[in-house]
């Protein structure tokens, strides 16, 4: 399992557009992919989860990856978190 705090940078938070982005990227990959914000603890791969936990702009995430490929998703989904999720 691989974990790693990060800030999210979209201006809006994480709304539909980028929400759909992070879940689609999640779902590249076989492992388990979660957000952990505050107490909750978010699949990933759920667009609905995602948008449902309303994680707004400058929040502290950690992103959890747990699998077989967990070393690759962590790495293309921390990118795509830091660059904006398409909206920078």
């Amino acid at each position: 399992m691989l974990s790693k705090k990060m800030t999210i940078v979209n201006p809006s938070g994480l709304h539909l557009r980028p929400a759909g982005v992070l879940s689609q990227t999640a779902m590249k990959f076989k492992c388990d992919v979660f957000v952990e914000y505050g107490d909750k603890k978010i699949i990933a791969k759920s667009v609905l989860n995602v948008m449902a936990a309303g994680i707004k702009t400058g929040a502290e995430i950690t992103l959890v990856t747990d699998g077989e490929d967990e070393a690759a998703a962590m790495e293309t989904i921390s990118k795509a978190i830091e660059s904006g999720l398409g909206e920078m």
